[in-house]
């Protein structure tokens, strides 16, 4: 799919992947259309189609998501309407208009207990609510739109804003010369610009279908937040414990790689590690701040 010309509209961009979405397109100059949450909501089909008929769109980016994991297991009605229910609506109105859905799933469809990274084609088995309502999404994006729609799994996502990890990170180190970080949870740290570059070439590519995209390699919490206070030149000291230390809701998958040979083959190129990522993601950070 030739960018030129084409015209961009990113649901979510309020959050960290859709603010850099939004950022990074209009930077490369393309036609980007990013409206506020309370001007398109995805959980109301009837202004979606409005919007979405009156906009027209080439390439509908859809980054809007409860993703509050603990909070999920008390609040399953809301996480299901927004994960599925909404992206349901969203797919079967980008099928009628003619517009291609690019959609965001993540690891969590997975339990961890696999002793290997995670393929595509690996059953899914989520612990949580927020896994289950990720898993459903991504299936009626598949069901109603499977040969216009790209559906990739993330996973630890990081980027500018305040939710993500490395930001919280940031915040425990200000206050605290010692923190405790899990070091049995081990999955693929994901940049934001990272997603943007890779689902813009594989738009590209004219790639459809389902994909994991993470950064290459693999961590632990604890080892993720160690090299990123490394990173930053701080003396915090990281001490490993286990991830039941810490009280939540939610269960999550002690491993949660995913594998994206399938993206960096078809894509016909190498994707960055995740501690280039983190170093990235450091510059940007210390020239924020």
């Amino acid at each position: 799919m030739d960018s030129t010309g084409k015209k961009y509209f990113i649901a979510g961009s309020a959050g960290q992947l859709g603010g850099d979405f939004a950022r990074i397109l209009a930077a490369r100059g393309l036609a980007v259309v990013a409206p506020a949450e309370d001007e398109f909501d995805i959980t109301d089909s009837a202004r979606v189609s409005a919007v979405l008929a009156a906009e027209k769109p080439a390439v509908l980016i859809n980054c809007a998501a409860y993703n509050q994991v603990d909070e999920a297991e008390s609040q399953a009605d809301a996480a299901f309407l927004v994960n599925a229910t909404a992206v349901a609506s969203l797919a079967e109105t980008c099928r009628d208009l003619g517009i291609f859905l690019v959609h965001f799933s993540s690891a969590y469809v997975f339990d961890g207990t696999k002793d290997n990274f995670y393929t595509e084609d690996d059953p899914p088995q989520p612990l949580n609510t927020y896994g289950a309502s990720k898993l459903q999404g991504e299936q009626a994006v598949a069901q109603h739109l499977e040969q216009m729609s790209l559906v990739f799994r993330l996973s630890w996502v990081f980027g500018p804003g305040k939710q993500n990890f490395l930001t919280k990170v940031s915040r425990w180190v200000a206050d605290n010369a010692v923190i405790r970080v899990s070091a049995d949870e081990t999955s693929a740290p994901t940049f934001t610009e990272d997603v943007v570059d890779l689902t813009m070439e594989s738009l590209a590519k004219g790639l459809t279908g389902l994909y994991h995209l993470t950064n290459s390699g693999y961590c632990s919490r604890y080892e993720w937040a160690k090299y990123f206070i490394n990173k930053m030149e701080l003396d915090t000291l990281v001490i490993p414990v286990a991830a039941a230390t810490f009280t939540t809701k939610a269960k999550r998958p002690a491993f949660s790689c995913m594998s994206n040979r399938k993206l960096s083959d078809a894509l016909g190129r190498p994707i960055p590690s995740w501690e280039d990522a983190v170093e990235r993601f450091v510059l940007a950070f210390e020239t924020a701040g």
